[in-house]
């Protein structure tokens, strides 16, 4: 069953050359979202993963803003959780944590609202796709401002040639399609 799962979710991501610059293979996860029983089942093999992995331990999914957003409600809800959104600087009310962290192409901000989580808790950090790590790695420092646990990061897709799981240190990640 869970080969089939996976089989109908890799036949669901579309690969397109030289966007959004030349030289970069961009994959597209637009057809598993758009195809319910694709969808489904990505988030049925992601939840059963976390199932083995950690049993009941979870207390909450992160989702990272913005994709893992379309992942991180549905995931929680199957495991029988909450999410909670870890955003781009400006985008949440109230008192955030925020951390600045380097992209390829300049620097960026993530933020989480002060009381999103009680010390301790045990988080599971999720989005569409790791390439190079750095969003999730200041995920998981931002996580960890708020003395959160984070038990794992995974992801739809992993760019492997990227090498961006090594930015996660001693973060275990799990991914369900791998593309170099």
């Amino acid at each position: 069953m869970a080969d089939s799962e996976l089989q109908l979710v890799a036949q669901r991501i579309r690969s397109f050359p030289d966007f959004p610059v030349p030289g970069v293979l961009f994959r597209d996860i637009s057809p598993v979202l758009k195809d319910p029983d694709s969808f489904r089942a990505s988030i049925s093999l992601l939840a059963n993963h976390l199932k083995k992995a950690h049993g009941g331990r979870i207390d909450y999914i992160a989702g990272l803003d913005s994709r893992g957003f379309l992942f991180g409600p549905s995931l929680a809800q199957e495991l029988g959780l909450g999410c909670i959104l870890i955003r781009k600087r400006g985008k949440l009310p109230g008192p955030t944590v925020c951390v600045s962290y380097t992209l390829e192409y300049g620097k960026a901000e993530l933020e989480i609202q002060r009381d999103a989580l009680e010390p301790g808790q045990k988080v599971v950090v999720v989005d569409d796709l790791l390439a190079t790590g750095g969003t999730m790695r200041a995920a998981c420092e931002l996580l960890g401002q708020l003395q959160a646990q984070v038990l794992e990061c995974v992801s739809l897709v992993e760019l492997t040639s990227l090498k961006g799981r090594e930015k996660l240190g001693p973060v275990p990640f799990f991914s369900l399609l791998q593309y170099e």
